[in-house]
């Protein structure tokens, strides 16, 4: 893949305190992940290169709203989300309790999102995109290459990158800017999606080789 800042945009998902601060609900899954990979500063270092070098940046966000609770049926880690309150947020009108909370940006992440160009989809509600408008909002700036990182490596981030592969698009995913929770019976969940991204994704980069690219 080559990067070109006119077709190229780098896509984070789920950027929020419950998945990536040590304060957050699901740390204790993927805090060691998150630590070992150094996500947090690696999705960092591409924020800062994308704003420095003017390329799209797109964030797909988890928000659970007090109506999903309504949902009959659920799969094991949905079930686990809506027992923890895990992306819970008030309302989709109501930013109540929102400002801090484990719905809300990393704090080291908000300089990089809310200074007016980064374009924030609307919530994914699963996995993956085919419930927000993430697609639309790439297709409508003619991307068509994907720099692709953030949380959980193994179910929204590869959810993601399924879709997209779907849709046409071409995508690197940066493995050390994902983690991934490590469940006591199921195992690494970091481990299971790298075999898979390099199965289906066009490339599989450190860090270090995106940004060189990017520059």
């Amino acid at each position: 893949m080559e990067f070109d800042k006119s077709t190229t945009a780098v896509v984070f998902i789920d950027p929020q305190n419950d998945v990536l601060s040590e304060n957050g609900k699901n740390w204790e899954a993927v805090g060691a992940s998150v630590t070992e990979n150094k996500t947090v500063e690696n999705m960092e270092r591409i924020f800062k290169v994308a704003k420095q070098k003017s390329y799209d940046v797109f964030i797909s966000p988890h928000y659970f709203f007090p109506t999903d609770h309504g949902w009959r049926f659920n799969g094991p880690l949905e079930s686990d989300e809506f027992r923890t309150q895990t992306f819970a947020r008030s309302g989709q009108l109501d930013l109540t309790g929102f400002l801090g909370s484990g719905a809300d940006w990393l704090d080291r992440f908000k300089p990089y999102i809310e200074d007016g160009k980064t374009i924030v989809a609307s919530p994914h509600k699963v996995f993956g995109p085919q419930t927000n408008d993430l697609v639309l909002q790439l297709r409508k700036r003619a991307i068509s290459k994907i720099i692709l990182g953030g949380m959980l490596a193994n179910m929204c981030v590869e959810s993601h990158l399924r879709e997209f592969l779907e849709q046409g698009f071409e995508i690197a995913v940066v493995k050390d800017a994902v983690a991934g929770p490590r469940h006591p019976v199921w195992g690494d969940g970091y481990r299971a999606a790298l075999v898979n991204y390099q199965f289906l994704a066009h490339a599989v980069l450190t860090t270090d080789v995106v940004i060189s690219f990017m520059l």
